[in-house]
């Protein structure tokens, strides 16, 4: 059996996810391939301290140059703010690796064009690294649709709920500043959800649209002031009416 061995730029949240989903790969029955993490960069040393708990981890380094050049590398997992997307991105292909990537690709259409076109001129395999239509609910709604049973579908609708910002007092973090989420704020994060069922059905939408409230302006910075929130942030809800 082949094994893919992986590499982790940003081992936050994100990354821990990753880690623990690779590390339950064992319970995949008939696969081709097994996977290995085994490397992790963070500029955060606490941060690495909870990859030493992995015994296939072999570097843990604030330097993802020494990453990317480990050449048992195969594939590099990048799990960063969305203005270092492009960049990252880019130099993770260059390298010579495939690449799972976060969503969005890049903080603007621009900049996930510039992905797309150098990984498909390096001939590089890209994913955006979205597990939700993965799970139980989203596979028994995609199994019901492809039974029949539900008869021919001549509109769909959407969305979803994310409750995260009811806190007032959470404190702000990156996908509430435009200059590290982007204009697009929260439609470039969550709303990969509501697109994705859609997409793997092989619908594609012909209207899309979403009603957006700014009802918190600002949050907590974390060190005892307050932060402006410039991000569409709050009851967001992202739909549209989808064809096959």
């Amino acid at each position: 059996m082949k094994t893919i061995n992986i590499g982790i730029i940003g081992g936050g949240l994100m990354g821990r996810e990753a880690a623990s989903a690779f590390g339950r790969w064992f319970a995949l029955n008939d696969f081709p391939a097994k996977v290995e993490l085994k490397a992790v960069c963070d500029l955060n040393e606490q941060v690495l301290v909870w990859y030493k708990n992995i015994s296939s981890v072999e570097l843990l380094t604030a330097d993802y140059k020494e990453l990317l050049a480990r050449e048992d590398i195969d594939v590099v997992y990048v799990a960063l703010p969305h203005n270092l997307h492009k960049d990252f991105y880019i130099e993770v292909l260059e390298a010579g690796k495939d690449l799972l990537a976060e969503k969005p690709f890049g903080i603007d259409l621009e900049a996930s064009l510039a992905i797309r076109d150098r990984g498909e001129a390096l001939g590089r395999f890209v994913r955006c690294s979205s597990e939700m239509p993965f799970l139980p609910g989203p596979q028994r709604v995609i199994e019901e649709v492809k039974s029949g049973r539900l008869g021919e579908i001549i509109e769909v609708k959407a969305g979803f709920l994310h409750s995260s910002d009811t806190d007032f007092n959470k404190p702000i973090n990156w996908k509430r500043q435009v200059k590290y989420c982007g204009e697009i704020g929260v439609m470039g994060d969550p709303g990969m959800h509501v697109l994705h069922v859609p997409l793997r059905l092989g619908w594609r939408p012909e209207l899309v649209y979403a009603n957006l409230q700014k009802i918190v302006t600002e949050r907590p910075d974390g060190k005892g002031g307050m932060a402006v929130c410039d991000t569409e942030q709050c009851n967001f809800k992202h739909t549209g009416n989808y064809r096959r």
